[in-house]
């Protein structure tokens, strides 16, 4: 039994954010979140910020390491999409899916680094999407700031890399969750036929990948982006 680490997971009150935080409060983990509300799974400790915003980040990372110590794991999970054609896309629609996706994972990335650095060790796993290397129509601003992290993580890694951190992406496809069970059926069927798997995950089997990647066993996998998407985004 490996000792328990402070793992942050930000936007763990629902769907993915949700299922990783449960997975590591299971393993033992001192698991803590920054999120917006909502309630948040039992043993999860929770700090209300907004990522967007430096001063609440940092001082949500402050009131978590008081309570829990140092983080060890940060797993940067909260996302949002403002789905518009390209031609009709506002700045702002375009901006505020950067400013939390892409900037707000840098923010939670720059200042669990500062400890990570100090412990010489630490995971950060940032979660991706199969939009961001296969493309989505309507999607130029998600599909933007989902691919940009692959390059963060890689730049994070030939930063960092001699320090025992890694840096890693994960890039879920369709994962069972409120929001693609609102799709209409036939809509479900058309995507679900694109799958190989010919179904959509369980927002559980993303966890078990980011679980992985921030153990032990996963020392050497750096820069990687791990798809999980049953095979949707092939070679992407």
């Amino acid at each position: 039994m490996t000792e328990p680490r402070t793992v942050l997971v930000t936007g763990a009150n629902r769907g993915i954010g949700r299922a990783i935080a449960e997975r590591f409060v299971a393993a033992g983990d001192r698991v803590a979140t920054i999120y917006r509300g909502g309630d948040l799974p039992e043993g999860v400790v929770g700090a209300i910020a907004d990522v967007t915003d430096t001063a609440a980040v940092d001082a949500a990372f402050t009131e978590i390491e008081a309570q829990l110590g140092p983080v060890e794991v940060l797993v940067a999970n909260a996302g949002v999409t403002k789905d518009q054609l390209l031609m009709r896309m506002t700045d702002e629609e375009f901006e505020q899916v950067i400013d939390v996706n892409l900037t707000g994972t840098f923010r939670c990335v720059r200042r669990a680094s500062k400890g990570m650095i100090r412990l010489r060790r630490g995971r950060i796993v940032l979660i991706s999407s199969v939009v961001g290397l296969y493309g989505g129509a309507g999607q130029v601003n998600y599909a933007a700031s989902k691919a940009a992290l692959v390059g963060m993580a890689r730049s994070i890694t030939r930063e960092l890399g001699g320090r025992g951190i890694t840096a890693n992406v994960v890039a879920p496809g369709f994962i069972e969750t409120a929001m693609t069970d609102a799709l209409p059926a036939e809509r479900q069927a058309q995507y679900k036929a694109s799958i190989p798997a010919g179904r959509f995950a369980q927002p559980e089997e993303v966890a078990g990948v980011v679980h992985f990647l921030a153990s032990d066993e996963a020392a050497y996998v750096s820069g990687a982006v791990v798809p999980v998407d049953g095979g949707l985004g092939m070679g992407h």
